[in-house]
Formats: C-alpha cells, structure tokens, sequence
C-alpha cells in the first residue's frame, strides 16, 4: 500500500511538471541605406517592438549598419530613425534617415534576420 502511495505521487510529480523557459532568439536587424548617400556607421538607434506586448527595446548599430537583439519568440516591429551630419566636404550636408519593418517572426527554426530599407532626405547646413 505504501508503494502503491509513493507511486501515485511520483505519477501526478511527473505528470504535472513542465517547464516554463522560454527560448532564446537572436534577431540581427541590419539598416540599408540609399545608395549615394552615406556608409553604414555606428551608433544609429534602433527600437524593435513585441507586437501585442508594448514591450520595447532598444539598440543601437555597430559600424557595418548591424544590431542584434535577443528576445522570446514572437512578432515584431522594428523601426530606425537617424540623422548624420556629412562634414567630410566644404559643403555641410545633414541626412534624415526613417525606415520601418513590420511583422517580423522571430522563431527558434528560422534564420531570424530582417533588413529595414531606409528612406532619406537631405538638408545643406551653412556653416
């Protein structure tokens, strides 16, 4: 009777557990510029939203235009907007750069990477 008790409480010990850690991903955003505009940099914000959790986060690019970032599965906006003053000329120029990428999957079977294509304008700075 006493095994019959151990037994039966092993079952529904066993039976009951499970584990409750979430996988790990790594999301590397890479930003692509315009051609004829600038070269990759570092230090460009980027922010990458969980879609239906408000949670945000924050990175910003190493000096290939790349940021990783690591998170639960899930779907994910990521979004960056820059500026860049070129002084490399006698003629200043600042760039405004936007972009945004919706719907990112971020899954442990995937390769987990996402271009943002950014946009930009220009603006001559006197000086």
């Amino acid at each position: 009777m006493k095994n019959a008790i151990i037994l039966i409480l092993l079952i529904c010990l066993v039976a009951c557990s499970y584990s409750e850690d979430l996988d790990l991903c790594t999301l590397t955003v890479q930003l692509v510029y315009p051609e004829n505009t600038i070269e990759p940099y570092a230090g460009a914000r980027v922010e990458l939203k969980a879609l239906g959790h408000n949670a945000v986060f924050v990175d910003s690019t190493d000096a290939r235009g790349t940021t990783r970032f690591t998170v639960t599965p899930g779907i994910y906006e990521a979004s960056s907007t820059a500026q860049f003053l070129d002084t490399a000329t006698a003629t200043w120029w600042r760039y405004n750069f936007n972009g945004v990428k919706s719907m990112i999957i971020v899954d442990p079977d995937s390769t987990n990477h996402a271009d943002i294509t950014l946009k930009s304008s220009r603006k001559r700075v006197i000086h």
